[in-house]
């Protein structure tokens, strides 16, 4: 007989995982992942339930309760302030199992949502009403309306239709004793007394409450700001009799610490049905805050203000986008935005304001009318908060005076105060945000890593937080208080009003289960960071991590937690969380396994302790497609696929490794022997002995191995140039053969020469065999992956070209492994051939930009492999696309879900499908028949030759050289 578990809360979870129908996660894992939230402070619960209903929520408070548990609730965990996080709290992910968006009803303007429901989920069902929920913040893709409840969320339009407080109708309410109520206002003085008769617990809440404010009212009204941001404190200026003794609104702000949200009523807005954004550039922040007082009469939807450190730290984080082109001169730029019936209209109310900028003799104005350069530039400003994590000079910034507010005419101001007292402290930040409410996002380069940091770190908050005060501001305009600041609101509140919120949360919460210590009573500010017990012991690694000091830990921290990886609706990036939905498998949940990882090497209090071994760590990387998408797709650039790599090589270093790593991993080497009798390869693959195969091989029953052709690239390359010799003088350009193209699709590398040499190059292979380690590279068999790089590259030089010579990749996984991963594997041996490597389309586009191609005026549709989203990019695909005269839709489909072993591996193929079925596989059943598929990645032709039914996709040399065949009137040489 086992002996019952000692771990921490058994006894609690085995109750819970008896009676819920959630998910009931006490494990290392899941503890580590939910232990951070977006912001400086990481605080291990004691366990993770994920309520599948009401029933489950009001039964875990219950069995909470007995235990004296503290419960924290959580959305999309990207509070600033540490509100979604709780030592040794049951966290419950509310965003999970309780996300529907219940009834939207356009004549009342409202809708009813679960407190898991994600704001873009709602805006999408009121789109079709005309209608919109009016606060958005810039994480309107992840964040849900509970979290907005909790926090008073804003966003760039409160201007218009002010913050979550003010678009409240009513709360459902489940309270830490169990009792349930719902509550409203404003109320007038009859249903007042009312709500004091109604029995039980409900009508003792109420009472108190009125008598509470009754006995206060001169106290709270001398002692809660006026402000249009101020989300500091308890909002008890709701309960004055003058403002209807508004509960809803009372309880919106208050951090998940006097009762659980079971729903809500929120007021929706009409959608201006056009808009216009007006650029308005000034010489600093400090100029651009002054002009908004002046602006606001004109009544925009918004008054957005970003600043150049902002736009310098993202060209330094990656590619500079076109809509940058849009802003006009200056150092810090307004983005007032309006609306109207119509397209007309709009643009009028923008040429007012325009008019009105221009008045002010050192700005500058630009007026942008197309709906796509608006949301191009309105996405530079919702990268904000991941952005500036990085400054432009590579150095790492943090929240911690993240979203104070002031009064907007004082806004100019207490900008330069505020960059001042940087100065005085020698940090740096970059400020931006809402300045048409006064309100200021700040990333500061706190040095919390080093042993005086965290006293720089306090000095500088208690001396900030009295600057705003000195303003009439407040700690918090939008983001809450939490850990952060919630020690500090005896700076910016009398002492009545701080006994006050001790007593308002007494009333609610009398036995402080629900997130304690969040803003009542609060920890200290600098207690419990992150980034302090990062080991400072240098960790042996395979890779080099330039762009992080060489340092993993340093690289992990990019993650803030402001969760883009967890938006399942668009982009690449993370294929394996919009299959699973798990947080553990997302990018996020990954890098906090990661981070604790790292700490464990030093620290006791760590949840995983048994560092490159971690099983933990291993399973949520399992499913880590090494798709890359994080690495472009992630604010803050993280790069999954590179640390799964690290991880991989150090977990299985002198020991034994799963099969497809010994299958798969080496495919090359495997398929270059079955190339010597191709026909007996295939004849096994197809025998009763291929279900044998396949489990000796570690690859999933259902896939179906490739056919061999009978001959390979390379030797139809030998043949064909006996017979066909370059004509003299043709410019020459080295193919890379790579495996796949080479042995299981030659057809694809003969296109590309069949293409090449019609536009007069010569096409040259390297003197031998060439390989660029992506199977080794991906499953951590680093030591390999360097050997077959460097006898590569001996074969490309000695084909004998000039160093200069292009080479092309055909295969967009293997051509991004030759221009990225190289150099981390062979430093600077290998920069000259990633510098000098183009995908096929990219040669083109560079080299034969004038060059006739045939027309091809068809319908197509294109899968991206994620390798030439996250690293090579494909605007020269659509510039030759153009030229080819091809109607082409690139679907925004994200991962094929194969990635090369990937999709093939034993315990995969689920998710595999899982993620194909998204997107990929239902818009190919759409399409026509008569419908071009463009993939010009391996992995993602035979995800659709093999889930499809019946599609066959082309790559684009193909397509190419198919249409030049029937342009001729003849068949391929």
């Amino acid at each position: 007989m086992s002996r019952p578990s000692t771990a921490p809360g058994a006894e609690l979870a085995r109750e819970l995982a008896a009676v819920l129908r959630g998910e009931v996660r006490f494990g290392a894992a899941e503890r580590t992942v939910y232990s951070h939230d977006a912001s400086n402070y990481r605080h291990l619960p004691l366990g993770v339930v994920k309520p599948a209903d009401l029933d489950d929520v009001r039964t875990a408070l219950a069995l909470c309760r007995r235990h004296g548990v503290p419960v924290v609730p959580r959305g999309a965990g990207t509070s600033i302030g540490g509100q979604a996080i709780g030592p040794g709290a049951v966290v419950l992910d509310f965003r999970r199992h309780l996300g529907a968006v219940l009834d939207v009803d356009p004549d009342a303007r409202t809708a009813r949502v679960q407190p898991g429901t994600v704001l873009d989920d709602l805006q999408r069902a009121a789109r079709p009403h005309g209608l919109r929920f009016g606060p958005d913040p810039s994480t309107h893709s992840r964040c849900t309306l509970g979290g907005m409840i909790g926090n008073d969320s804003c966003g760039a339009h409160s201007l218009a239709w002010g913050r979550t407080a003010d678009n409240v109708e009513r709360l459902d309410l489940l309270l830490a004793d169990g009792t349930e109520l719902t509550v409203g206002g404003p109320l007038g003085p009859r249903e007042r007394a009312a709500l004091r008769e109604l029995p039980g617990r409900a009508g003792e809440l109420h009472r108190e409450l009125q008598d509470f404010t009754d006995a206060n009212l001169a106290t709270i009204r001398r002692g809660m700001p006026e402000l249009p941001r101020r989300t500091s404190g308890y909002p008890l200026d709701a309960l004055l009799p003058e403002r209807g003794h508004d509960l809803a609104r009372a309880l919106t702000g208050t951090e998940g610490t006097c009762a659980l949200l079971l729903g809500a009523t929120v007021r929706l807005v009409e959608e201006p049905p056009a808009r216009a954004l007006v650029v308005a550039g000034y010489p600093d922040e400090g100029a651009a805050a002054d002009a908004v007082p002046a602006l606001l009469p004109l009544g925009p939807l918004t008054a957005e203000g970003m600043s150049a450190d902002l736009i310098a730290a993202l060209l330094a984080a990656g590619p500079r986008p076109p809509a940058l082109d849009r802003l006009p001169a200056g150092e810090c730029w307004l983005f007032l935005e309006t609306g109207g019936d119509t397209p007309v209209e709009a643009y009028r109310a923008a040429r007012r304001l325009a008019d009105a900028v221009r008045r002010e003799r050192t700005a500058a104005v630009a007026l942008v009318t197309d709906p796509v350069e608006q949301r191009q530039l309105w996405a530079v400003r919702e990268a904000g908060a991941g952005i500036v994590t990085r400054l432009p000079g590579g150095g790492e910034a943090w929240p911690g005076w993240e979203d104070s507010a002031v009064p907007p005419e004082r806004l100019g101001d207490y900008l330069r105060g505020l960059r001042a007292l940087l100065r005085r402290h020698g940090l740096r930040g970059v400020p931006y945000g809402h300045f048409g409410d006064g309100c200021v996002h700040l990333r500061i380069d706190f040095p919390l890593t080093e042993p005086t940091g965290v006293l720089v770190f306090r000095e500088f908050l208690e001396q900030a937080a009295d600057l705003a005060v000195s303003f009439g501001g407040s700690l918090s305009g939008e983001h809450g208080d939490g850990q952060a600041r919630a020690e500090l609101l005896p700076r910016m509140y009398p002492p009545g009003i701080i006994d006050l919120f001790r007593a308002f949360k007494r009333i609610w919460d009398p036995e402080n289960l629900l997130n304690p210590g969040a803003l009542v009573d609060p920890r200290p500010l600098d207690a419990d960071l992150r980034f302090v017990a990062a080991p400072h012991r240098p960790l042996p690694l395979a890779l080099p991590y330039e762009q992080d000091g060489g340092s993993l830990t340093t690289a992990v921290h990019r993650c803030v937690g402001v969760a883009k990886c967890v938006d399942p609706t668009t982009g690449v990036m993370c294929p394996s969380y919009m299959a699973t939905g798990e947080e553990r498998h997302s990018t996020r949940g990954r890098a906090r396994l990661l981070a604790e990882l790292l700490r464990g090497t030093e620290r006791a209090d760590a949840a995983i302790r048994d560092g490159w071994r971690s099983a933990e760590v291993r399973e949520a990387l399992d499913l880590c497609l090494g798709c890359k998408g994080c690495a472009s797709d992630c604010p803050v650039h993280v790069d999954m696929a590179t640390y799964r790599t690290e991880f991989l090589y150090q977990h299985y270093r002198h020991r034994p490794r799963p099969l497809a790593h010994y299958s798969m991993g080496w495919l090359p080497l495997w398929l270059r022997a079955a190339a010597l009798a191709p026909g007996a390869a295939n004849t096994l693959a197809r025998s009763p002995a291929a279900g044998a195969l396949k489990r000796l091989a570690g690859i999933d029953r259902r896939r179906v191995l490739p056919v061999l052709p009978p001959e390979t690239f390379t030797r139809w390359y030998r043949r064909h140039r006996a017979a066909h010799p370059a004509p003299a003088g043709a410019r020459p350009v080295l193919l890379w053969p790579d495996t796949f193209s080479d042995h299981l699709q030659p057809g694809v590398a003969r296109s590309a020469v069949e293409v090449l040499e019609h536009l007069g190059f010569d096409v040259r292979l390297p003197a031998g065999p060439v390989c660029c380690g992506l199977t080794w590279y991906s499953t951590g068999q680093l030591g390999t992956a360097r050997r077959v790089l460097r006898r590569s590259l001996r074969a490309l030089d000695a084909a004998g070209l000039p160093a200069d010579t292009p080479v092309v990749g055909l295969d967009p996984s293997c051509t991004a492994t030759l221009r990225e991963d190289l150099p981390r594997l062979l430093g600077p041996d290998g920069r000259p051939l990633a510098g000098r490597t183009r995908t096929f389309a990219e040669f083109l586009d560079e080299h034969a930009p004038d060059a006739p191609l045939p027309r091809v005026p068809l319908e197509a549709v294109t899968q991206t492999h994620c390798h030439q989203h996250a690293v090579l990019g494909s605007a020269a695909d659509r510039r030759v696309e153009a030229r080819l005269g091809l109607h082409n839709r690139v679907l925004d489909s994200g991962c094929c879900g194969l990635a090369g072993n990937f999709g093939f591996e034993q315990g995969h193929f689920e998710v595999s499908e899982a993620i194909a079925e998204r997107v990929l596989l239902p818009e190919l059943r759409a399409a026509g028949p008569d419908t071009v598929v463009l993939a010009d990645g391996f992995s993602c032709r035979t995800q659709i030759a093999q889930l499809a039914q019946g599609r066959q996709a082309l790559h684009l040399a193909e397509l190419i050289a198919r249409a030049l065949r029937e342009q001729a009137g003849g068949a391929p040489r």
